[in-house]
């Protein structure tokens, strides 16, 4: 991959760098190579931030990978990322996809104490999620 081809070319990959290769894995529904990326990261000395969290959660969101959603999600605060209403959407919209109702109402409830507030994107998820769980 491009980003292991760096090093050779005495570019050195930063977090930006990550971010689009992660963001290309999302795109690419390539969920594992995201996630893989992601971890890599602390080898490389390059620090995650919310845009990198983001889009993690995002691919695992698109792969119906809803457990690795929740957990990335629940990484943040060690790695001392805040995360915003993009974060809380992706991983809501991963539970909804993943048939996990209480859980996209769990998130939605944790996020006035996480100082996020709420958009359309979110009650529409969560909204989705209870709609697939038969709770409407």
């Amino acid at each position: 991959d491009l980003l292991s081809l760096m090093p050779d070319a005495e570019v050195v990959p930063d977090t930006i760098t990550f971010n689009a290769a992660i963001s290309a894995c999302e795109k690419g529904d390539q969920w594992q190579l995201a996630l893989n990326l992601l971890s890599s990261m602390p080898d490389a000395n390059v620090s995650p931030n919310r845009i990198t969290y983001n889009a993690a959660i995002s691919a695992c969101e698109k792969g119906g990978q809803w457990q690795h959603a929740l957990n990335l999600l629940s990484l943040m605060p060690k790695a001392k990322v805040v995360p915003n209403e993009i974060t809380y959407n992706a991983a809501i919209s991963a539970c909804e996809k993943g048939g996990q109702w209480q859980l996209a109402l769990d998130l939605l409830s944790l996020m006035p104490d996480a100082q996020v507030v709420p958009d359309k994107i979110t009650y529409s998820a969560a909204i989705s999620a209870c709609e697939k769980g038969g709770q409407w």
